[in-house]
């Protein structure tokens, strides 16, 4: 068996990981608004450098699909960011990453309204053991806590998050633009980088502010996290597959709580794995068991 194939997706996830720890590091010293359009501005910048001309010869069909890149990049580039750099400011790197998991058990959830997909064994059950760890890894292993402080801002600013992503993916096999997959990606950066610059112009200048301690935040996430990692991401997924690559999500948290143990310091705790193990063990429910609950006969309903 050849190695290489696999090396694309888990450096991928390598370094998704040390993203959020990129986003704990920058609670603080730059606001949410402001790293999300550095990091979007860098991206299209070094993007544009392979991808620019090809992009400008293929402008009509650009412009055609503007309104679905604008509304992908505003979804993936510039709203799961933003939610993910606020939940940071009071929520731990391990638990950002256990909700990050979730994406693919939220896609196939929201491709039953969407998309018309079939609700499954796997679904049902891996949702159920999902919420479960959710509930274990937010309470700190004592769920009644929950009934008198409730759940933690950054936590639900990152299930909202989670939720975000899924839509986009969902959205982007809905509608899947007739573009090369790079210029697609351009369309989506250059777009976000608009919608988001009204917002990084309202952000106080105190939190906008280039120094040595922001610029590497702003390189790593603008380089490596959004030009590095989908060059690895798409190539895994032209030589594995999206099913196998997507199992590859499942270790996010592992890496991501390594790195926040030597960076930041950040303990795990014994809820931290039994939460995050049922968590990803829900997740790999929905992706291998894909028998349908219902008979052929089955159709969404979107009435309420």
């Amino acid at each position: 068996m050849r190695i290489t194939p696999y090396l694309y997706p888990l450096l991928a996830i390598l370094l998704w990981a040390g993203n959020v720890v990129v986003s704990r590091l920058s609670v603080h010293l730059i606001g949410p608004q402001a790293i999300t359009f550095y990091r979007l501005l860098l991206a299209a910048l070094l993007m544009t450098l392979f991808v620019g001309l090809p992009a400008w010869r293929n402008r009509l069909a650009l412009r055609r699909q503007l309104g679905e890149l604008a509304v992908l990049g505003f979804l993936a580039m510039c709203l799961f960011q933003s939610l993910s750099y606020l939940a940071a400011e009071s929520t731990n790197a391990t638990n950002m990453a256990v909700f990050t998991a979730l994406v693919p058990l939220l896609t196939v959830l929201l491709s039953i309204p969407l998309l018309g997909d079939k609700p499954t064994t796997g679904l049902l059950a891996g949702g159920v053991l999902s919420l479960g760890g959710l509930i274990h890894l937010v309470s700190g292993g004592d769920p009644r806590s929950l009934l008198n402080g409730g759940l933690h801002v950054g936590d639900m600013l990152m299930l909202i998050a989670a939720l975000v992503y899924a839509l986009y993916g969902v959205l982007l096999k809905r509608w899947q633009p007739d573009l090369p997959g790079w210029q697609s990606t351009y369309g989506q950066a250059l777009c976000a980088l608009a919608i988001m610059f009204p917002a990084f112009l309202a952000t106080p200048p105190e939190l906008r502010q280039l120094d040595m301690r922001t610029l590497p935040l702003i390189v790593y996430a603008g380089a490596f996290a959004s030009v590095l990692l989908p060059f690895l991401w798409i190539r895994g997924i032209e030589q594995l597959g999206p099913s196998r690559c997507a199992i590859f999500m499942n270790l996010l948290p592992v890496f991501t709580a390594a790195i926040a143990i030597v960076v930041l310091g950040e303990p795990v705790h014994a809820y931290h794995v039994v939460g995050g193990v049922m968590v990803l063990a829900g997740v790999a429910c929905a992706q291998l068991f894909r028998r349908p609950i219902a008979g052929p006969s089955w159709r969404p309903s979107l009435e309420p």
